[in-house]
Parts: structure tokens; C-alpha cells; sequence
């Protein structure tokens, strides 16, 4: 079948286009909201190998998937993540190939990935205070970051874009100051919602949680927001301001649910693929390469199955729903 041709559709006519693809659950920050200070990670057995994920990259490619996202854990402390980028980098049904990366490496990777065929980044900055930024991601490296976000720019990626998670009383007051930075740099920024997955003792979800909506009318306090109708195909909802080319996104997974436009799915390091974020069904990937390597048949037969069993939606809120106890690491962001 011609890569063109084929479709994933899910059982509720949602286009399966984007694929989020993590590529390690290893990170050298231990941010807050994403992992406990003390992490076991993976035994490397257990994570797909890189030729592994090219082959699960060019198997979505294949079934119609016009983009994908490179995540982690930090996707830069994978040994040898540019001779992956450069095998996804070739797949000729793949509009975008884009990775979310907290900023520490891309000093030395930036111009690298561009060059091996990354199109657009991601780059997490919840803080401009280095004191705050160090307690938020329990690492003094800010300045290293702020060089990356240099870096990225010089090397002329067609799109950058931060990613700011809010938390009330933790960093709430930097958001017009993150707005600030990202118009000095010309560079779009995205306000997240915290995600509950994993339980965590570092602060109650429910006091720091800060709405889209509380984000948005602090920002149209000094800058009149307009809502704009364009979408990445993601869940965010963008807005512009008159005199800035820059888009502010909201991401926003409790305040306004995007399940319904869902159009991704994500696979972990260790090679689950997971049909939704909140919810823990998943098909093992990683047993079907490993029994038939390289059956690029049987391996796309598999995800067409899997992707008529994505569920309608999440339920972050229902007490009888089963609690996710993923950690972020382990899932991609």
C-alpha cells in the first residue's frame, strides 16, 4: 500500500496524523511536577533500541502520520539521538519532525539537529530566576538553558516554541515576564495546565492548580490577546497580540477538554504504545519487534488494531476511573 493511501482512524472517526514518540525516560533536570528527586529508571534492555524506534517511526509514516515528535525524559541524553532524528529525517510521508527538550544540550545540538532534519522545537521554561528556576527543576542550569534557546534560534529552525507549566503560588507571577522574554526573542510560547499523572508529594495539585483562563487574564492585562483560528493540529489554542508576530498558546487539559479533536498517540521508551494519556491501555510494541524484528508488516497490522481501541476520553476527575501512575518521564510530555 502506498504511504499516501493509508489512514489510521480510531473507532470514533478521529484521523490518527501525530505521533509522540519518547525516546528515553532518562532526564538531567527532576522537575517538580514531572518526577520524584530520587527516579529508577529503565534498565536500557528494556528501551527500544534506536533502530527500533526508526522502525516504528517509518511504520506510522507508512499508515498516513505527517508528524513526529521526539520527547524523553530529555530526547538530548539518548546516546546517539542524531542518527535517529537523521533516519526519521529521510521518511517521505513526514511533514514535521519536532522535539520537546527541556533546553540544557542545545548549545551543542542545536545546530546538529537542524542540520540532520529536525524542523521545529519545543523548549520547556517554566522560570526566568535562576533561584526559582533551580528549586522548579531541582538543577542550577538556567543560564546553560537561556544559551540553548540562543542556540536554536541561530540555527534557524522554521519553529521554537517554549512551554511554560503555571503552578498558583510557585511561578504564576512570571507570566507576563515569560511573555516578555518570548516577544524579545520573536519565539511563540505555550502555557500548560498541570498534568496529574503520578503521584507526587512535592505540592497538592489542587492549590497551585492555575487555569488557562486565570493565564489569559493576566497576559490581557497588559496585552490585548486576540484569538486567532489557526492550530498546529495539537491541543492548543492560540491567540496573537498586535503588535508581536509571536503566538501565546493555551494548553489546557482540564479547563477545556480537547479529547474530542484528538488526533495523536504516544509511544514510550520502552515501547507501549498508548492510545490515550489518561488512561493506562496500551499494546507492547517492543514484544512484537523483538519476536519479529524488523516486520515492518506485522508491526503497522498491530498498530492498526491498537488505534480501533483509543478510547472517547480521559477522565483526569472520576474518583471510579483507575488513577494513572505513569510519571511524565515515562510517557513523552
Amino acid at each position: 500500500m502506498h504511504s499516501h493511501d493509508a489512514q489510521l482512524i480510531d473507532g470514533f472517526g478521529r484521523r490518527i496524523d501525530y505521533v509522540r514518540l519518547s525516546v528515553t525516560d532518562r532526564c538531567d533536570f527532576r522537575c517538580v511536577y514531572c518526577m520524584a528527586e530520587d527516579m529508577t529508571f529503565l534498565p536500557r534492555a528494556r528501551v527500544l533500541t534506536l533502530e527500533e524506534m526508526a522502525l516504528v517511526g517509518r511504520a506510522f509514516s507508512e499508515l498516513g502520520v505527517r508528524r513526529i515528535r521526539l520527547t524523553g525524559g530529555e530526547p538530548l541524553v539518548r546516546r546517539d539521538i542524531l542518527e535517529l532524528v537523521q533516519s526519521l529525517g529521510r521518511l517521505e510521508g513526514l511533514d514535521e519532525l519536532t522535539m520537546t527538550t527541556n533546553g540544557s544540550q542545545l548549545r551543542r545540538f542545536a545546530g546538529p539537529l537542524r542540520d540532520a532534519g529536525l524542523n521545529r522545537l519545543n523548549i520547556s521554561l517554566d522560570s526566568l530566576d535562576p533561584v526559582r528556576f533551580a528549586s522548579l527543576t531541582r538543577r542550577d542550569r538556567l543560564a546553560q538553558v537561556l544559551e540553548g534557546i540562543d542556540a536554536a534560534i541561530a540555527a534557524g529552525f522554521e519553529r521554537i516554541k517554549l512551554n511554560a507549566v503555571i503552578l498558583n503560588g510557585r511561578n504564576d507571577d512570571e507570566i507576563l515576564p515569560l511573555v516578555e522574554y518570548a516577544r524579545s526573542k520573536a519565539i511563540d510560547i505555550s502555557f500548560i495546565e498541570e498534568m496529574p499523572l503520578g503521584a507526587i508529594s512535592e505540592h497538592d495539585r489542587s492549590a497551585t492548580f492555575c487555569s488557562s483562563d486565570e493565564v489569559l487574564a493576566r497576559i490581557n492585562e497588559r496585552h490585548a490577546l486576540a484569538p486567532s483560528t489557526e492550530t498546529t493540529g495539537g491541543p492548543s489554542r492560540y491567540y496573537r497580540m498586535a503588535d508581536s508576530a509571536i503566538r501565546i498558546g493555551l494548553i489546557s487539559p482540564h479547563s477545556h477538554n480537547f479529547c474530542a479533536s484528538c488526533n495523536r498517540v504516544r509511544v514510550t521508551a520502552e515501547g507501549r504504545l498508548l492510545l490515550c494519556l489518561g488512561n493506562e491501555n496500551s499494546v507492547d510494541l517492543r514484544a512484537l519487534l523483538r519476536r519479529h524484528p524488523g516486520d515492518l508488516t506485522r508491526l503497522k497490522s498491530a498498530i492498526v488494531e491498537a488505534i480501533g481501541r483509543k478510547p472517547k476520553h480521559h477522565w483526569f476527575d472520576d474518583p471510579d476511573q483507575p488513577q494513572v501512575l505513569r510519571f511524565m518521564n515515562m510517557t513523552g510530555g
